[in-house]
């Protein structure tokens, strides 16, 4: 499936599709692993950035200390947060897939929420034009190339 060619339009679609299929397939393991991602980010529920050595760890080795949407420092913008890209309200299966996550500011975190993938990409394509090419550069292809089937 070449996605480059595809219109956002299609991308929604596409994901909608998959995520729909998906939802419906739950295996005991999806669920394992949506709640060792809630082990693994929080502790005491309270903190969404690495509580956990490993989870410390992996931010560390993830971010460069700047928001890879809007560039600003972490501590300018209230703080990092590691998020899904693909939101694990609508795909709880790739919630510990490393590939589903990364770490951006909270401000982006919070404005993102969980919109799927591509609503995002139109949402800042409307509302911060700027920041689309990053928010492109860093589209979750090889996810979205794993759920096919």
């Amino acid at each position: 499936m070449n996605l480059e060619n595809k219109q956002l339009r299609e991308l929604f679609a596409l994901a909608n599709k998959i995520g729909n299929k998906r939802y419906h397939k739950l295996t005991h393991q999806d669920f394992e692993n949506y709640r060792k991602f809630d082990y693994w980010r929080y502790v005491n529920g309270d903190y969404e950035c690495g509580t956990t050595q490993e989870s410390k760890d992996w931010v560390t080795e993830n971010s460069d200390g700047y928001c890879p949407i809007c560039e600003q420092h972490y501590s300018v913008k209230g703080g990092k947060s590691i998020d899904h890209k693909l939101p694990r309200s609508q795909y709880p299966w790739l919630s510990m897939d490393f590939q589903n996550l990364w770490v951006i500011c909270r401000s982006c975190n919070q404005e993102k929420s969980d919109m799927n993938w591509y609503e995002y990409e139109h949402y800042i394509f409307i509302h911060y034009p700027d920041w689309y090419p990053a928010v492109k550069a860093v589209r979750p292809k090889s996810l979205l190339h794993s759920l096919k089937g």
